[in-house]
């Protein structure tokens, strides 16, 4: 009986291991059956919230807290240890490896405690609510706590209140707290609103070192250098007893030579501060030498950090068309942001406008000059200013003659205005407005009459490309070129072809010659003219035939914007690419079809907002 009863208990022994085995095999190894899903966990979204909600009240109760942390004004903020591990590095550190792990009252020195007690809310809470009042206690508390996400909502709250009032306290402020994110988007709008920042008080208390280090950026964008002049100045009269000597420091950043020569005489010259120190005399003589040297011997101009120009980064480029034939003479703006690939309205003129020229100076005031206004041809001319709040067409000073189809281009900050048609005949004249004096003058004639004439500049020389000669009553082929430094128009090579209302663009020291026609035949061929080599070739024909139509070069890519096939007015674009040789149409059109209009690139303003 005792070896049976042992042999039993031995079987029992042997068959529960072999069934726990068994088990264990298979719960190792599912074996899927045909018909049934997989099995995942049960998860509640709000199990944590309710946990923490629960211990939020235990917290507000004293209930089993364990940690008093009192700041230098004797605040108390009750917690518990676990809870603030749980989520503050900082607090990680002091209740396990420092000695206030073993107390349960910790001071904690120059800490807000209208910080500290936001800041245990948020740990129990997840929520904070940042603004005007607390964000400067708050992000260095944060920081110190380590509540990354604090911090970043601290940065975020700052980065959304940028104005040209208060940047230059946010950039010290991100600085000194190490907010790099902060730092960078502060210095980029204080360089993008530069005109604006330095008409502040913060600008004004400024170290000598900041400023320098401000107007020295290539990043600045600048109507004009006279303005970093101006800034310098304003700067250094604000304290001028403790400040003057600093100035020639000053203006060894101070662009000199890019002001122009009329201001350099009339105002730089004339300032009493730097009459009296011979550093800042020999850099007024270096920026007349610059002028000179670039009207007579361009190819001698010492090259320094004055005669660089600033190359603004951060502001996108938006395409803006102006006025134009709908089929009549027309009033509507409109403009392109590559960015959304969308075209939206933008400030109507005052008064109806085609056939006009467009020109844009500094990025941010736009000209339209002459054109025709549905009765007649006009001398008259417009202007919107893009850096104003709300910015409006207003007139300007008119130019000496009238003008529609003429040609109009920017060189050296000046506006110059080439043929045309007066309503009796076509002109070979030509004139130049000078923004800084206000004042339109003629220069010297074309030898041809050139209406529906195009024209660009490239290499610092104003080109007149084809157009009509109204008294023979041809389209044109020829070209010829101005040079501002002699007055004097010179003849270039021929292009291929005959061509009266083409699109003329330069991209990347190469001048493009669009479309346009031959009496009754529009053009979809172009070609291309390079000084270097000095004669035209055609490249890729366009998908369709176009006349009187904008050209403009935008990111490495020649945009041709609307335009007539002869037929009807387009509104589409078409765009091409110099490396492949190829045209490829723009998916978004304009909002109506225009030709004759005006198109220049410039910033995007603030207030245009897709």
């Amino acid at each position: 009986m005792e070896c049976d009863n042992h042999s039993t208990a031995g079987m029992g022994l042997l068959l529960r291991y072999a069934s726990q085995n068994s088990l264990d095999e298979s719960s190792q190894k599912q074996v899927p059956r045909s018909g049934r899903r997989e099995r995942t966990p049960y998860k509640s979204n709000s199990h944590t919230v309710r946990a923490f909600e629960v211990l939020q009240s235990l917290r507000r109760d004293e209930v089993f807290c364990d940690i008093k942390l009192e700041t230098d004004d004797n605040t108390i903020v009750f917690g518990h240890k676990v809870v603030l591990a749980s989520t503050s590095p900082y607090f990680y550190a002091m209740f396990t490896s420092f000695e206030e792990s073993n107390k349960n009252h910790v001071v904690i020195k120059e800490l807000d405690s209208t910080a500290l007690k936001l800041l245990v809310d948020f740990i129990y809470t997840a929520q904070i609510m940042v603004s005007e009042e607390n964000v400067q206690v708050l992000l260095p508390a944060a920081n110190l706590l380590q509540l990354h996400d604090v911090q970043d909502a601290c940065c975020d709250f700052l980065q959304s209140q940028l104005h040209p009032t208060n940047c230059l306290g946010i950039k010290a402020f991100a600085d000194l707290h190490g907010c790099t994110e902060l730092l960078s988007s502060s210095e980029s709008y204080i360089q993008q609103h530069f005109s604006e920042v330095v008409e502040g008080d913060e600008f004004l208390s400024l170290s000598s070192e900041q400023v320098v280090k401000l107007i020295s950026s290539d990043e600045l964008t600048v109507p004009s250098e006279e303005k970093v002049f101006e800034c310098v100045i304003c700067w250094v009269n604000y304290e001028s007893s403790s400040r003057k000597d600093m100035l020639p420091k000053l203006m060894e950043h101070v662009r000199l030579p890019l002001a122009s020569k009329e201001y350099l005489l009339k105002r730089v010259e004339e300032e009493p501060l730097l009459k009296n120190s011979l550093e800042c005399k020999d850099y007024i003589i270096e920026a007349l030498n610059f002028h000179l040297l670039k009207s007579e011997q361009p190819g001698t101009i010492p090259k320094t950090i004055r005669t660089k120009p600033r190359q603004p980064v951060g502001l996108p480029k938006v395409i803006l068309v102006v006025g134009g034939q709908a089929p009549k003479a027309i009033r509507s703006v409109e403009w392109y942001d590559p960015a959304t690939n969308r075209w939206q309205s933008g400030p109507e003129m005052s008064t109806r406008r085609c056939r006009a020229g467009l020109a844009v100076l500094k990025d941010c005031r736009v000209f339209a000059v002459g054109g025709f206004n549905g009765s007649l041809r006009v001398r008259t001319v417009d202007m919107l200013d893009l850096s104003s709040p709300s910015p409006c067409w207003v007139p300007t000073v008119a130019m000496l003659a009238r003008r529609g189809t003429l040609g109009v281009a920017v060189l050296d900050n000046c506006i110059y205005a080439v043929g045309g048609f007066d309503g009796t005949s076509g002109l070979n004249s030509a004139e130049v407005f000078d923004f800084s004096t206000q004042e339109w003058k003629m220069v010297s004639s074309m030898s041809t009459r050139r209406s529906s004439v195009g024209v660009g500049v490239l290499n610092n020389l104003l080109y007149a490309v084809g157009g009509y000669d109204g008294l023979s009553r041809q389209c044109l082929n020829s070209v010829e070129c101005y040079h501002p430094s002699t007055d004097t128009w010179t003849p270039v090579a021929e292009m291929c072809v005959r061509r009266s209302g083409a699109g003329v663009g330069i991209l990347d020291g190469v001048m493009y010659a669009v479309g346009g026609h031959d009496g009754p035949e529009v053009r979809n061929s172009v070609e291309a003219y390079r000084p270097s080599t000095g004669v035209w070739t055609s490249i890729a024909d366009m998908h369709m035939c176009r006349r009187n139509a904008g050209v403009i070069a935008l990111d490495g890519l020649l945009y041709v914007v609307g335009g007539d096939d002869g037929a009807s007015n387009l509104a589409s674009i078409e765009i091409y690419n110099p490396n492949t040789n190829t045209w490829s149409m723009l998916t978004a059109s304009m909002n109506i079809g225009r030709s004759y209009a005006g198109v220049v690139v410039i910033d995007k303003p603030p207030h245009f907002n897709s």
